[in-house]
Parts: structure tokens; C-alpha cells; sequence
């Protein structure tokens, strides 16, 4: 059976990826093509079954550049319910947990716990409402270039390929979306920023971008127990004070409550589990007492570009720019990166419309990055540019460079550096000691696998793994030999497991695909960077409900 020829559309702008930033650009443009007269088509596609669909974060949402996008946004409708009433910063030991100063940046006065998905669902109505066109359940799998190297746009994946690569009898070719200018807003690690990243040498002399894996679930607990609008943050255990955590506990209204764990991804130890780390976290004697007696109805894990102002990459290449958790504007200190994304895409939004209707012929829009730097994202980031990167040296050495940097407003004549790439600062299993995680109780803590069923996960199972291994023997011959098969304890939803024969000879590394939650983190955290992350089936994966 051969593979029929894709259609072709043809629009001024395409995005990828309906997040804030995606969404916040489409409606951006739609903006200012009404408020100069003019049209413009402009046409969204996200990989998720539906918008929200893979939208995660803690949230505690920042409204500023909301405000400028829509400042009627309450009268609209939007879904920011419960305000921000009360912040606690606790550090724990394993038994007992001492309230510190909230640090300035984590004040939340005037901000909402919100989800975040439900934030997306809103923006996209509002985005329809103005004329764009938003395609859920199609993945952008390939970007397409022009004869001089520019990009031209991007093709969704094909359906209906079998597991040996070739078509099935349900087979439907993707679709070609041409674009005068493609924004790519596919969020941390995206597939085809990545590839771009490559191609245009995107990264070329700034920092690694560093990571962080964030893990959270949602519970609806004792109506006793309810304080909308308090939001509690820790440090400490079940950290130990060399490795970069912490987590965050977001009282909802009708009795949800948010929690989770944020992990950085440069951490040492091969034997830590994130995923086992948060469900420890869970039954610490101050922690615990606010799930007894309730349940936990949805899990969900993501990773976050935490590398901040050193590591942002040149934004825009000829035919298309980078906007939100692609680039990598999160404000770690203020654990925030909602308001910087959306106005990375309404900046990003209003250099192309520009750019568009100059009638220029380059097809380089540089105006983006000027527009951002003199914007408050690029001071906001350049502030706390050497927070996070402070830690480096551990949970003191940080927690004091990060009063110093505060107290001086960012105004150090100096900025600190990310020196290694993630997946380069493991040490080697013997190296490392072991850490004895406690079996889940099934009440407070609980497995993988039970957690994956939470999520809503699901791929079509005859399609070709979206996890592939640029050498299969790596995985053995490498990763469990030096470093005891790290991808076991390091994938939050039980891809990889390492199987033998009943002697216990002949290991082999199983992925399990249809677990994924695509997160991120392997393609991230793999020592060898032998794992690659690619994009499945359009609709394939979580489908995170009020996350």
C-alpha cells in the first residue's frame, strides 16, 4: 500500500502547540488584524485529544499579561475562582516542619490557584470567537523548509501506520500547513524545537537549558480540611540538601487541592526515583493529615525548562520563532511561568503582524527578541537570573546566594552559569548510595501504574513506538551496567522496566509506550542521550481533566 499524497493548506500564520503562549499569539494577531482592518488567517493544531488535554502546571497563575490580552477578562468569563488568600514557606526535616519567611517572589497578593487546562479551554473559545482556526488531536510531526532553508511551515503525523512502519488499512496521510510564519509553542523539550534547535544552531552561545520534573496530583479532601486560597510550599526533605526540590500544595475551591513535586532534573544519584520522592513527600506527619480521609482523583507529570535568562535561545530563524516553555521564560524563583509565555506570544504575535504587513521580503522576523528585551519578561527574568543556577552547590549555598540576589534586585555585576547539560551529572551506581523507598499504602501513597490509569493515558497500540533508541544496545551495555538503568526510576509512569530471563540472565530494556505521559524527561535525562522522544498518533497520550 502506498502512502497517498498529504493535502496542503496554505495560512498567514501557523502555531504549534495550544498552550497559553500558542493560544495568547493567535489571539494576538486576530487583535491587531481587526484593529488595522485587515484580514489574516491564522490556524492552531495541538496534540492533545482536545485543548487541555496535556496543559499541567501547579498553577498559581500571575493575571499581568492576561490583563493585557483581555483586561474585560472577568466579565468574559475566564475561570480565575479562588484567589490567593494565604502563603506559607515550610522547611522539613523528616519528622517535624518549621515555617521560614516567605521569600518576596513567592508573595502571591492579587494572583488565583487555577487549572490550568481549564485556562486554555477559555483562551481557545476566546481564540474561535475571533476567527482562529484550532485543530485538536493533530500533532505537528515534521517541519517543512522552502528551497532557500527557511521553514515553510510543518506536516501533522500520518494515521493509521503499523507498528512495522508501514500502512494500514485505516491509513490516513497528514496534512501539509504552509505559513508565511510558523510559531512554535509546543511547551519544554518539544520535538520539533528540538530539531530546530539543531538546524539553526538555536543554542550556540548560551547556557544547557536545565530541567525540572514536576509531578502533581489532585484530591478532593475532607471539607474540614478546606482553606481555599492557601498556598504552602516546602523545601528539604525528602530532598537531601545536595539535590534541587521542593513541592506545592494549592488549596482550590469545592474542596481540591492541588499538590506536587518539582524535581531538578540536574540531580546525581541514578537510584532516585522523582516520582517515589513525591509520594514520600505525601505521608510527612504536617503533609499527610490534609489527604487522610479524602481521595486522590487525577496524576499528571511534566517537565519545565528551569534554566531561566542565561539559557534562552535566539528566538526567531527565517520562517518562524520560538514563544513560552519552548524558550524557556519560566521565572523559576516565583514558580511562574504562565504570565511570561502568554506575553512572549502576544509580543511574538505583534512583531509578525508587523513584519507581515511591511511588506518585507525577509522572512527573518528580528524584531521578536528586541520587542522582548525591552518588555518586563526580559527584566523579571534578568532579575533572578542567578537564583536558580545558586543551587548548584546545594540547599544552603543557594538559600543564602538567593537572599543576597534578592536583597540586591538583581542588580549583581556578575551572572552565574549552568554548567552541564541534565543528562550529564549522574554518577556512576556504585558511586551513588541506595535509597530505600517505602511501599505505597494505597491511602496516601500509591504505584505507578495506578497513577498512569489516573492520567487518562492512552496510544493507539498498533502505531509505531513514539520512544525510540538510536542504538538498542545501548540501554544494557551503558545504562544498566554503569548507572543501574536509571530510565526505571526517573520515568514517572512506568515506560521502562528492565526484563530477563527466568534465571535471571539475558536482560533486555521493555518500553512500555502506551504508559507515556509525555513528559519529557527521558529524551531529557537519558544519560547517553540515546532515547528519543517523537510525537504520536495526533490525540494520543494523557488527557488531564481540571489539571
Amino acid at each position: 500500500m502506498e502512502r497517498a499524497p498529504r493535502e496542503v493548506m496554505e495560512y498567514d500564520v501557523v502555531i504549534v502547540g495550544a498552550g497559553p503562549s500558542g493560544l495568547s499569539a493567535a489571539i494576538r494577531l486576530k487583535q491587531r488584524a481587526a484593529e488595522a482592518g485587515s484580514e489574516l488567517s491564522v490556524c492552531v493544531i495541538e496534540k492533545g485529544s482536545e485543548v487541555g488535554a496535556h496543559l499541567l502546571s501547579g498553577a498559581v497563575f500571575e493575571p499581568r499579561a492576561l490583563d493585557e490580552l483581555f483586561p474585560d477578562w472577568k466579565d468574559r468569563g475566564a475561570p480565575l475562582h479562588t484567589p490567593a488568600r494565604e502563603d506559607r514557606f515550610l522547611f522539613l526535616t523528616e519528622s517535624r516542619a518549621t515555617r521560614l519567611p516567605t521569600p518576596p517572589q513567592m508573595h502571591n497578593h492579587g494572583n488565583y490557584i487555577i487549572s490550568l487546562g481549564n485556562l486554555g479551554k477559555w483562551l481557545a473559545e476566546q481564540a474561535e470567537a475571533l476567527g482562529v482556526e484550532i485543530y485538536a488531536g493533530f500533532a505537528g510531526a515534521e517541519v517543512l523548509f522552502d528551497d532557500t532553508g527557511a521553514v515553510r511551515g510543518v506536516a501533522t503525523g500520518d494515521m493509521g501506520i503499523g507498528k512495522d512502519g508501514r500502512p494500514t488499512d485505516a491509513y490516513t496521510p497528514g496534512v501539509e500547513l504552509h505559513a508565511r510564519q510558523t510559531i512554535f509553542a509546543e511547551g519544554c523539550r518539544g520535538s520539533l524545537t528540538k530539531g530546530l534547535m539543531q538546524t539553526f544552531h538555536l543554542r550556540d552561545g548560551v547556557d544547557p537549558q536545565t530541567y525540572g520534573i514536576g509531578i502533581k496530583e489532585v484530591w478532593e479532601i475532607d471539607p474540614a480540611k478546606s482553606q481555599p486560597g492557601l498556598i504552602v510550599h516546602t523545601i528539604g526533605w525528602p530532598m537531601d540538601p545536595k539535590t534541587y526540590g521542593g513541592s506545592f500544595l494549592y488549596h482550590l475551591d469545592n474542596n481540591l487541592v492541588s499538590v506536587g513535586f518539582v524535581i531538578g532534573l540536574d540531580y546525581r544519584n541514578p537510584n532516585l526515583s522523582p516520582f517515589e520522592e513525591f509520594q514520600r513527600y505525601k505521608t510527612h506527619p504536617a503533609i499527610r493529615t490534609t489527604f487522610e480521609g479524602g481521595r486522590r482523583i487525577a496524576y499528571g507529570a511534566r517537565a519545565l525548562s528551569e534554566g531561566g535568562f542565561q539559557s534562552i535561545p535566539k528566538l526567531t530563524f527565517p520562517g518562524g520563532l520560538l514563544v513560552g516553555d519552548a524558550a524557556g521564560f519560566l521565572n523559576v524563583p516565583k514558580i511562574k511561568g504562565n504570565h511570561t509565555a502568554m506575553k512572549s506570544g502576544m509580543l511574538a504575535a505583534e512583531a509578525v503582524f508587523d513584519h507581515l504587513t511591511s511588506g518585507t521580503a525577509d522572512r527573518e522576523v528580528t524584531d521578536y527578541p528586541d520587542r522582548l528585551k525591552r518588555s518586563w519578561v526580559w527584566s523579571e527574568l534578568h532579575a533572578v537570573r542567578n537564583i536558580r543556577p545558586g543551587f548548584q552547590k546545594g540547599l544552603w549555598a543557594g538559600l543564602a546566594n538567593a537572599a543576597f540576589e534578592t536583597a540586591m534586585k538583581g542588580r549583581s555585576p556578575w551572572t552565574l552559569h549552568h554548567r552541564h547539560a541534565d543528562h550529564a551529572t549522574l554518577l556512576k551506581a556504585g558511586e551513588a548510595p541506595k535509597i530505600d523507598y517505602p511501599k505505597p499504602d494505597g491511602k496516601i501513597s500509591f504505584d505507578r501504574l495506578s497513577s498512569v490509569y489516573l492520567s487518562n493515558t492512552n496510544h493507539e497500540e498498533h502505531q509505531p513506538a513514539h520512544l525510540r533508541l538510536k542504538d538498542p544496545e545501548t540501554p544494557i551495555r551503558v545504562n544498566l551496567a554503569l548507572y543501574d538503568a536509571p530510565e526505571t526510576r526517573y520515568c514517572p509512569a512506568g515506560v521502562y522496566e528492565i526484563v530477563r530471563n527466568e534465571d535471571g540472565t539475558n536482560p533486555r530494556l521493555q518500553i512500555n509506550a502506551q504508559n507515556c505521559v509525555h513528559c519529557k524527561t527521558c529524551d531529557i535525562k537519558d544519560p547517553t542521550q540515546n532515547i528519543e522522544w517523537v510525537v504520536p498518533e495526533g490525540g494520543g497520550g494523557p488527557n488531564y481533566p481540571g489539571m
